[in-house]
């Protein structure tokens, strides 16, 4: 099984927020078995979506490969003004090279989702990326993560999860990782 972190986020700093909510849950994965590869938004390359090319670009077309290899998907974003970030959005929207496949967009999918805000609105985040994760035919889970940014990190250790969030995303990843052994 394979499964793909996609990072929503821009921040390009290795202990950012999004590297470590990452590389926990790829640890996560790792250890029940589950291939992991992390897209981050900042190394692929992906350009303005433009309907009016007769060929999509190559970080396109290697971008729409890994999201349509991986059985099982975990985005991840940080809240900007109310939304998920118009990069991340623009990403998906690239997704529409597909349209014309066997099966097109995300059909199928099973989706976690994880958003991060500094004060208590991460859900509008989540509600966002479920209902494009449906416009893309994917399957969000009932569960999801809305994370209180200064909650997250452990008192004790500012790079490590806190027990209380670590605790939610390992009941993502343990729902996720079921429900799609399940469907297989």
């Amino acid at each position: 099984m394979k499964a793909i972190i996609f990072n929503g986020s821009l921040e390009r700093r290795t202990e950012s927020t999004s590297e470590l909510i990452s590389a926990y849950i790829s640890e996560q994965l790792e250890a029940l078995g589950i291939r992991t590869e992390i897209f981050t938004l900042t190394d692929s390359g992906i350009p303005l979506f433009d309907v009016t090319l007769t060929k999509p670009p190559l970080a396109v077309e290697r971008m729409t490969q890994l999201f349509q290899d991986a059985d099982l998907h975990f985005w991840l974003a940080p809240l900007y003004h109310g939304s998920i970030p118009g990069v991340m959005k623009n990403c998906l929207d690239w997704l529409e090279v597909t349209a014309n496949s066997y099966e097109p967009y995300l059909t199928d999918k099973t989706i976690g989702l994880v958003c991060w805000a500094d004060g208590l609105q991460a859900m509008q985040g989540i509600n966002t990326m479920d209902t494009i994760a449906k416009s893309l035919r994917a399957w969000p889970l009932p569960f999801s993560v809305p994370i209180l940014k200064s909650s997250l990190f452990s008192s004790e250790n500012p790079k490590q999860i806190s027990a209380f969030y670590a605790d939610k995303l390992d009941k993502l990843i343990s729902i996720a990782a079921t429900k799609k052994i399940e469907n297989r």
